[in-house]
């Protein structure tokens, strides 16, 4: 199966970063959004989007408000999802495992533990 990512976060340079390490580990197919809203937005007009990157700390829809919106959606709540974020602290961690992120990244991060993380997740599907 071809995974097509998309990547959200309101940060254009964390998106840049999040992109150019997808290309660097051999992922080519990605769609960016800059909050949780425009992510559902594009989820629901994009049926080919097959996995989630996603912030937290973001405006409108936060990272945390998409996840859980994802897996009450009966169509798409098989869609594996990996947060990156600088939210490090164990119940933050707790919290996101909770609304069924599939995997979390604390930033800085590096094309390694990005690789690393989306393989678990592809492993563990």
């Amino acid at each position: 199966m071809a995974l097509k990512f998309l990547v959200v976060d309101d940060s254009v340079t964390m998106r840049r970063i999040v992109a150019n390490s997808l290309k660097s580990i051999g992922y080519e197919n990605f769609v960016e959004a800059s909050d949780g809203k425009e992510a559902l937005t594009k989820l629901n007009s994009d049926d080919t989007i097959n996995f989630v990157i996603t912030d937290w700390n973001m405006p409108e829809v936060s990272g945390l408000e998409l996840v859980k919106a994802i897996r009450s959606d009966e169509k798409k709540q098989s869609i594996p999802i990996l947060m990156v974020t600088t939210r490090g602290l164990k119940e933050d961690i707790l919290e996101a495992l909770q609304a069924k992120v599939n995997n979390y990244i604390v930033k800085p991060f590096t094309p390694q533990i990005l690789r690393e993380k989306i393989e678990q997740i592809l492993a563990s599907a």
